[in-house]
């Protein structure tokens, strides 16, 4: 094997992909993208509802409206001494948005009382008139029961669990929301990078088979040379444009972070109550970038898995790729494929809620989904190196394999045209060759 050459069809293969625009323009816009998102979803979940749901009360009980009305006064008119049809209407020509019916038996017996609406609001506007009927008939029972004032205090209490995980160094700030989170994003990109990366070799390979070009190459390069190179070219791409998006993630990031803040500081301190130095309203506080602080290794496990998992599917988009004369004849043998990947993917968000159970654990050790999971469980939890290096261990056994099969089909199936081959016929090539 002439690793010179396999250089040569590398950088071929990547100097004449990394200079389109296509690549170029998707390269640079994806940061900003992403930042644009992230401010869209302040935004949004900063941004209270346009309009306030108003939910008339037919009080019968005569002191729970009282309570509703103080724990919101715009949500709630009493509508005791209006006709129930008169209500009704209201509620059709949209003076009301819902109506209740609060019955005497309701705060001793606990009955559900049904709320009426005209079916605008959604989930959130059902969930909080619950809350809040829930809050008034709790104050009521408690008014009634004659407690103290500290026992009253301690029925509306809600404490918040601050959680501080210990190391050997001692104690230190516990960030698993946003190292979960973070997980998650990072699989998803190695699933976009697995998928959207093999699906290009792959149709590398099919046009330079159907325009015979594969016929001049082969002339002066193994085919075992050509492959490894057009993996390796299509590998480095990826990771050239993962690095960047990498690099300008962070620069905007630590670039965006202080205007964020001064924009939106308090309502970003409400969203998140357990940071530590949330700014105030006199300027941005560095402390509050704390929480999103990431260990660089993460980067480079981010980098080596995908590195490991592309190479272990690309090796299979390329023999698919030499194995039909058309982008739709592969159709057959993608099946196959897609499902370790799709299930990396789906059992992601199983992983990154528990990302110590035997069952995540295994995820992240089988070499076909190891790539997406295992990247989850570093940034979600502290994964025992063994694991890690299990993980590397049985994926680079897995690559050797399925190259080794990869690599009859592609010599054999790159000069073949004209027949669409069967699983019997790949088969029958891998003995063959």
């Amino acid at each position: 094997m002439d690793f010179g050459k396999i250089f040569l069809v590398l950088k071929r293969e990547y100097l004449t992909r990394v200079r389109t625009k296509a690549f170029i323009l998707s390269t640079l816009l994806t940061p900003l993208a992403l930042v644009a998102l992230m401010a869209v979803v302040i935004i949004v979940s900063t941004s209270g509802s346009d309009s306030v749901k108003t939910v008339g009360i037919i009080d019968e009980t005569g002191v729970l409206y009282p309570r509703l009305e103080e724990i919101n006064a715009e949500r709630y008119e009493d509508v005791s001494m209006q006709p129930l049809d008169s209500v009704k209407a209201h509620v059709l020509s949209e003076q009301l948005d819902g109506y209740i019916v609060l019955g005497d038996s309701f705060i001793d017996s606990g009955d559900s009382p049904t709320l009426v609406y005209g079916g605008s609001g959604g989930l959130s506007f059902i969930g909080s008139v619950q809350d809040e009927l829930r809050d008034a008939v709790r104050d009521e029972r408690i008014s009634r029961s004659n407690v103290s004032d500290e026992i009253r205090e301690i029925f509306e209490a809600r404490p918040r669990i601050e959680s501080v995980k210990l190391t050997e160094q001692g104690e230190e700030e516990d960030h698993a929301i946003f190292g979960a989170a973070l997980g998650f994003i990072l699989g998803v990109l190695i699933f976009i990078g697995l998928f959207g990366y093999g699906a290009v070799l792959m149709r590398s390979v099919i046009e330079e088979k159907t325009n015979r070009i594969v016929e001049v190459i082969a002339s002066s390069v193994k085919p075992i040379e050509l492959m490894l190179g057009k993996l390796m070219g299509i590998c480095v791409l990826a990771i050239t444009q993962f690095a960047v998006w990498i690099v300008s993630y962070i620069g905007l990031s630590i670039a965006a972070a202080p205007i964020a803040v001064m924009i939106f500081g308090e309502k970003i301190d409400d969203l998140n109550s357990t940071a530590t130095g949330a700014a105030s309203s006199q300027g941005f506080d560095p402390a509050v970038l704390e929480q999103f602080q990431v260990d660089p290794m993460i980067f480079v496990y981010f980098i080596l898995f995908f590195f490991l998992g592309f190479m272990i599917y690309s090796a299979i988009f390329a023999a698919i790729g030499a194995a039909v004369d058309s982008e739709q004849d592969t159709q057959q043998f993608m099946i196959p494929v897609m499902i370790p990947i799709f299930m990396g993917y789906m059992l992601n968000m199983k992983i990154i809620e528990d990302p110590d159970s035997s069952f995540a654990v295994f995820a992240s050790l089988f070499p076909l989904t190891s790539p997406i999971n295992m990247i989850s469980r570093i940034a979600a939890t502290e994964v025992p190196f063994w694991e890690i290096l299990l993980s590397i261990v049985l994926m680079i056994g897995t690559f050797a394999g399925i190259m080794w099969l990869a690599a009859k089909i592609y010599r054999v199936g790159i000069l073949m045209y004209g027949k669409k081959p069967s699983y019997k016929e790949l088969a029958k090539w891998i003995r063959q060759s």
